[in-house]
């Protein structure tokens, strides 16, 4: 145990444990009116990120490479939560994405995300599989493709898109000939504007949703519906903007303790502007810093990694990682629509707290049985 301490990735470790208490000072501020926090959101997510760090410190010290033989049911097991939620999840506002457990609710998709990452992982590592063929290309957006779609289904757009980049990286890591995905990264280029044009000029016949619809339309043109569908990307940025260089003070931030920036998101997908706004420009990039060590040093361990398997897992991961990060505070500063991606240690939810810090306990795993 003193040998594996030794060798334990404490950089990593201790930024996590920086964002963690980060999250619960912002998420009190998020929750906070009148003198005090009126929801109790704090010390909830307070018991979420201790079980997270038991996830962590068990997923940690578990030889990861015993879990490559059952990939595949791990990838079952994620399909399978993903079409049972469609049918017995809760409904919230038309979506079925979460199961309700005595009061509790877990997100499935959440888990789903890390079953393709070790499935993929897992099946592009291995000797037997020829990454040059295009046949592994087509099986591998397949294997990603299945989730995705029923993600999608839920609906959640914003979570199913996180898996694009993750399959894209894991198939360059494997070795998969670049050329495919330079092509495959141009069609999808080329669908997005087309997207844009369908919406644009022929919005009705569109297949998506009318709240995915007008959230496209008002990333596009903000004074489209400023007191609708935009008033959360308007807010954001106001909030973003407005604390300057260092803020305006811990619990001092007007947008979001007057109630402009909605109550209900402020804790979750807004959370980064709380930071902006209390902190400014300094804090932001304190925690920009946090989140560039966090997913340098999963890179760290995936070029450290004693087996394909390993490197893969860990790379997987760190994308992921740097996908909700890059989407969530895009989104908040108005370079992205708006999506429901969470940012990772920092927005209030359970499932998301736990389901992260056990994908980067498995990347502490391989760090700890890397190649000297």
């Amino acid at each position: 145990m003193n040998r594996s301490l030794l060798r334990f990735d404490w950089v990593m470790f201790s930024a996590i444990a920086v964002l963690l208490v980060l999250s619960g000072l912002f998420i009190y501020s998020a929750d906070y009116r009148n003198d005090h926090a009126v929801g109790g959101l704090m010390g909830r997510q307070l018991v979420w990120a201790l079980i997270g760090l038991g996830c962590y410190s068990a997923a940690a010290f578990l030889d990861y490479r015993k879990l490559n033989s059952a990939h595949w049911w791990i990838y079952l097991a994620g399909l399978f939560s993903l079409v049972l939620v469609l049918f017995i999840g809760m409904s919230v506002y038309g979506a079925h994405r979460w199961f309700s457990f005595g009061g509790i609710t877990v997100q499935p998709s959440e888990f789903a995300k890390l079953a393709v990452i070790f499935t993929l992982a897992s099946w592009l590592g291995d000797p037997a599989t020829d990454v040059e063929r295009f046949k592994t290309f087509m099986l591998a957006f397949v294997l990603a493709g299945v989730p995705f779609l029923l993600i999608a289904m839920e609906p959640d757009l914003g979570s199913a898109m996180v898996l694009l980049p993750i399959v894209v990286l894991l198939l360059f890591c494997a070795g998969v000939p670049l050329r495919p995905l330079l092509i495959l990264m141009g069609l999808g280029v080329v669908a997005l504007l087309l997207l844009i044009i369908w919406l644009l000029f022929f919005p009705d016949s569109c297949p998506l949703e009318d709240y995915q619809k007008s959230r496209i339309l008002v990333y596009l043109n903000i004074h489209q519906d400023p007191l609708g569908a935009g008033w959360n990307k308007l807010q954001s940025q106001i909030a973003v903007g407005s604390g300057g260089w260092f803020g305006k003070g811990y619990l001092k931030g007007t947008q979001n303790i007057l109630g402009f920036l909605p109550r209900t998101v402020a804790p979750t997908d807004f959370i980064y502007s709380v930071v902006a706004e209390e902190t400014g420009f300094a804090g932001s990039s304190l925690l920009l810093v946090l989140y560039t060590t966090v997913v340098v040093r999963c890179m760290s361990a995936a070029v450290q990694a004693r087996d394909t398997f390993g490197r893969l897992l860990a790379a997987g991961i760190g994308v992921l990682i740097f996908s909700h990060v890059f989407v969530n505070i895009a989104m908040t500063i108005g370079l992205m629509p708006i999506t429901g991606v969470p940012l990772p240690l920092m927005s209030y939810g359970g499932t998301f707290m736990v389901s992260t810090m056990t994908a980067l306990g498995l990347v502490q795993s391989v760090y700890l049985r890397r190649r000297i």
